[in-house]
Order: structure tokens, then C-alpha cells, then sequence
């Protein structure tokens, strides 16, 4: 938008939406810092919260020619805070973000010019869902070519990520590119080099955003979800790797081969090659009641849906699991480019566990861990210890060892009672399966797909293997109706549609036979 199009004394009226970590109030403090030295009078507050993911932001520009204010003969009085329909450039540094901004109102079709990256930092909401409950980026695009006078949105963050600097950098370029605010480009980059920090990676970032928004087309195009699962390699890295991947693509139909595979390099780093050899026993069983049963008509429905649960369900989280990822370098290298942390600099980091009594039971050999687990006197310890949880920092020597020496018990795992919990689970639904899939096919993939709802741990792992527990006896007692599959598919969606427990319960009962 030119200055031109704006009413005379009117300032420009700029918000930015920006989360914790993202560089919010640098963005703001350039366009202060370019608009100062281009002779405007400039005023930047902030409005906190706490609400969304890491704390989200609004940070509010008024921007007013020094002409004007000459003109008026006296200081200009400014806002402080962003008025709906009275806003003219919204920056986001999330599409979410895009998104909040429009359903507050300060995005309309007559005056203002919507930026925002298309990228995703997913809201706790969005995390914490039964299923998945991952938002629709394209219903934030369809509202934002709705509501926009002029809609700009790609990738900053990855564009950010390209050149080594962060989103703050290539938002301005962005901004620039744009043509939103009457300055010229060389200002803008003036503006980056006077701050004197990381000025060549945020010079690439910003001419790189600066290049994708003068080059945007008129409305975004939708976002299509990637496809995760690679295809099939012909080689793997070593040769026990090898010989389960030869046995994939020779033992399998071609539709499981691409998630099989995900799996078997998800169990090995889980436990080791042997492990993910279990794997394929369990899934050649599977495979062939898929075969005597119309699997090749269906598609291989019941072996594609087995593929990726079955992994699920022998990768369970246990607490080695929780502290061999902890205590990973590569997630150490990640915390440290989350935070921009500098090669010189340390980063510690502080471990919030809140272990329960089974999971403690549950790293100890099967008779000490069933004989403790039934101790009231254990019980009360842990109880009285534990109750609140506990805080460790990695970056101590005896907190790093604490997670490393549990880490490192996965060599014990298949002796630990966890496992053999998690073993009997398996084989219990596996019969399950075999024994509904001559009966009833679809309803036998519609049990394999009830494995969903069983994940991660401590209380998130209860609450979803009592509603588990729930479909497979409704499984059971659906089994010979003619609905079966259907009736066992709704409850299912009900589950994951809902974090309580009892929605399900209560529709189990009310529409269940006896």
C-alpha cells in the first residue's frame, strides 16, 4: 500500500503477530529504527500472552510522517493498541498467527495487506489430541483471501532457515518486497546493517523473503500435506538391516512396503535388528490371514493398516525410551538452534519428569517389579517423593547420567516388566485380530486401527488404553452384526474426537448389544 492511498495525517497502523523466540520485537524495533531515519515519527508498543504454544505477541506500529506532524503544528497522539478495521499491514510470524489476527478482526478487504509465513509451530491443543488434531492450514488461507485487500503467504520460516538467520529477517524482507510501507529497499537493508548483528545471514534472509513476496502470485495456493513415507530402498546400511529389507519387499505386498519400512528403521533405533525381525513375524502372520481372507480385493487393507500399528504397539514410550532421546546429541543440537544459542555459549536445559508408580515398576525385572507394584509401603514412598514430580538439568553431571544410565537399560528391556505388559497386549489383540478377520474382514481392520488410540505415556497412555480397551470389548460384543465395522468406526472417530473417556463409554452403552 503507497502512502498516497492512506488519508492525509492518517499514520500507518502496522501489527505484528510473532510467538516466543521468533523475533517479534526485533521486527518491530526495525521498522521503528528504518522509519526514524527516513524522517517519520514512529511509535512501537506491546501486548504479551501466554495463551497459545510459547507465548504469543502483538506487537503494535504507528508510523506518521514528520511533514504531518509539522503540518499539525504538535506531537502526534498515537495508539497503543491494534483497533479491528483500522489496520493496514498484519504481519504473522505463524499461519495460526494469520489466523488469530482475522478472526480479531484486524484484517479487512478495504485497507489491509495480510504477510504471514506458512509454516506451523502446532498450538498444545493441536498436540495433545486424541487423533490427530492438526488444524487445516487451508481454512486460514481461504479466510485470508476472504479478508485481505492483498494476501502474501509462503515459507519464511524456511527461507530463514536456508540462509542461517531467523524469521524475523526474511518478515522484513517480506515487508519490503511487498511494498506495504513507502521505503526503499536499500533503507530497509540500511536499517539491518546499522543493528550489527548477524548482518550477513540476515541480509541473505531478507533479500530472500524480499524476492518471494515481489514475486508472489495474487492469492496463495493451497497447501498440500507431504507425504512422509519414503520409497523402498534397494540397499540398507548394514547387512542384518539388509536382510529384513530383502524380506519386505519379497514376503509383502508393494501397497505395506513403503510404511514397513518406516517401521523397521523405527524399531531398530527403538531396540535393535532382532527386534524389528519380530516385527516381520508378526506381520507375515498378518499377511497371510490378509491373503486367505479377500485382503487382495480390499487392497491389502488389514496389512497396511497392521504395517504402521503393530510398530506403534512395540515401540511403546517407556521411561528408556523418554531418556535415550533426551540424551541424544541431536537433540541437544536442535534445543541449541531453537534458542540461536552461539557456538561459545552453554544451553542447559531442565527435565520436568513425573514418573508414576508403574512406571517405575516397570524399568525392574518382572517378579521385583509385580512384587513392589502390589507394596503398599513402596507405594507410599513414591507417592510422598514423586507426587509433584521432579525437575533435573541435563547440563549437571549426575542429572545427565540419571537419563543416560536409563537410557542405556535397553539392552534389559525384553527382561523388564513393561515389556512383558506391553508383549501380552500384543498378542492379545494379534488373536484378536486373527480370530474376527474370517468373520469379518472390515471389522478386523477396523480393530487393527483401534491401536490408534493407545500412545504415549504416563497418564496420556492410561487415558487412551482404557478407551482402547473399550473398542476391542465392543468389538467383541459387535462381532456377527451386519454393522459391525461401521458401528465400531464411530465409536472410534468418538474417541479420538474427545480427551474424556466418557463420551465413549456412555455411546458404548447406550448402542451396544448385550
Amino acid at each position: 500500500m503507497s502512502r498516497s492511498e492512506l488519508a492525509p495525517a492518517q499514520p500507518i497502523k502496522i501489527a505484528i503477530l510473532a510467538m516466543g523466540g521468533q523475533g517479534g520485537g526485533v521486527l518491530a524495533d526495525w521498522i521503528v529504527d528504518l522509519a526514524e531515519h527516513d524522517g517519520w515519527w514512529a511509535q512501537t508498543t506491546s501486548v504479551p500472552g501466554v495463551a497459545q504454544r510459547t507465548g504469543a505477541t502483538i506487537y503494535y506500529l504507528e508510523l506518521l510522517p514528520e511533514t504531518e506532524v509539522a503540518r499539525a503544528g504538535r506531537q502526534p497522539t498515537l495508539a497503543l493498541m491494534p483497533t479491528p478495521g483500522d489496520v493496514d499491514l498484519v504481519v504473522a510470524a505463524e499461519l495460526m498467527e494469520g489466523g488469530r489476527a482475522i478472526t480479531r478482526g484486524l484484517v479487512t478487504p478495504d485497507r489491509t495487506t495480510l504477510i504471514s509465513s506458512s509454516h506451523r509451530s502446532y498450538a498444545v491443543s493441536e498436540k495433545s489430541a486424541p487423533g490427530n488434531g492438526i488444524a487445516d492450514p487451508n481454512k486460514v488461507l481461504q479466510a485470508g483471501r476472504d479478508s485481505a485487500r492483498r494476501f502474501l503467504c509462503f515459507d519464511l520460516q524456511e527461507l530463514a532457515d536456508r540462509n542461517g538467520s531467523v524469521i524475523s529477517a526474511s518478515l522484513f524482507g517480506a515487508i519490503a518486497g511487498s511494498g506495504a510501507l513507502p521505503f526503499a529497499r536499500e533503507a530497509f537493508e540500511a536499517t539491518i546493517e546499522r543493528a550489527g548483528v548477524g548482518v550477513q545471514a540476515s541480509l541473505r534472509a531478507f533479500a530472500a523473503g524480499h524476492a518471494a513476496a515481489s514475486q508472489a502470485p495474487a492469492q496463495p495456493a493451497p497447501i498440500v500435506a507431504p507425504d512422509h513415507l519414503t520409497q523402498v530402498p534397494e540397499r540398507a546400511a548394514s547387512p542384518a538391516a539388509q536382510a529384513l529389507l530383502d524380506r519386505v519387499r519379497r514376503d509383502f505386498p508393494i501397497a505395506a512396503q513403503p510404511m514397513m519400512v518406516a517401521a523397521l528403521r523405527r524399531l531398530i533405533d527403538y531396540q535393535d535388528p532382532a527386534y524389528a525381525g519380530e516385527y516381520l513375524d508378526h506381520m507375515d502372520k498378518l499377511a497371510a490371514l490378509d491373503r486367505a481372507h479377500g485382503g487382495e480385493a480390499a487392497g491389502w487393507a488389514l496389512t497396511r493398516a497392521a504395517a504402521q500399528h503393530v510398530a506403534v504397539a512395540m515401540a511403546y514410550d517407556d521411561v528408556i525410551r523418554v531418556a535415550d532421546l533426551k540424551t541424544r546429541g541431536s537433540r541437544a543440537a536442535r534445543v541449541r538452534a531453537e534458542v540461536g544459542a552461539k557456538p561459545d555459549q552453554l544451553v542447559y536445559t531442565t527435565e520436568f519428569v513425573h514418573p508414576r508408580l508403574e512406571e517405575i515398576c516397570g524399568t525392574l525385572p518382572v517378579r521385583l517389579g509385580r512384587w513392589l507394584e502390589h507394596s503398599a509401603a513402596f507405594g507410599g514412598f513414591v507417592q510422598k517423593r514423586l507426587v509433584r514430580g521432579k525437575r533435573m538439568r541435563l547440563g549437571t553431571l549426575g542429572g545427565f547420567l540419571a537419563f543416560y544410565g536409563l537410557a542405556g537399560m535397553r539392552r534389559f528391556r525384553r527382561s523388564l516388566l513393561r515389556h512383558q505388559v506391553e508383549a501380552q497386549a500384543l498378542r492379545s489383540w494379534l488373536d484378536l485380530i486373527a480370530r474376527i478377520a474370517p468373520v469379518d474382514y472390515a471389522l478386523a481392520v477396523e480393530v487393527t486401527l483401534c491401536r490408534r488410540l493407545v500412545k504415549g505415556y504416563s497418564d496420556t497412555h492410561a487415558r487412551g488404553e482404557s478407551k482402547y480397551r473399550t473398542l476391542l470389548d465392543a468389538a467383541v460384543r459387535l462381532l456377527g452384526q451386519p454393522d459391525a465395522a461401521a458401528r465400531l468406526r464411530e465409536l472410534r472417530e468418538l474417541a479420538l474426537a474427545d480427551a474424556s473417556c466418557a463420551p465413549l463409554e456412555r455411546r458404548a452403552a447406550e448402542h451396544l448389544p448385550a
